[in-house]
């Protein structure tokens, strides 16, 4: 697995009141959210970098209003709302 370090200012931690395992949290969900949304990555590699399950995971998504239900027009939604 690859580890990437970022820096951030202490300034920073100290205006948002995090401590180093806080903004680590924080960095990591970001990064799985932009992988997720930007790059089309698994929810369950996007959990496994948000150190989160997946169903935990599916729950921060939603909690940034960021649907797993991906339809190309309204017919197929509706289609598969019937289905339901």
């Amino acid at each position: 697995m690859c580890q990437i370090a970022v820096s951030i200012p202490d300034e920073v931690l100290y205006d948002t009141k995090m401590n180093v395992e806080d903004a680590n949290n924080f960095v990591r969900k970001a990064v799985a959210l932009g992988y997720y949304t930007q790059s089309g990555v698994s929810i369950g590699y996007c959990a496994q970098i948000a150190g989160m399950s997946e169903e935990d995971f599916i729950d921060y998504l939603g909690q940034n209003h960021i649907s797993v239900f991906q339809f190309d027009n309204e017919e197929e939604f509706l289609k598969e709302m019937n289905n339901a």
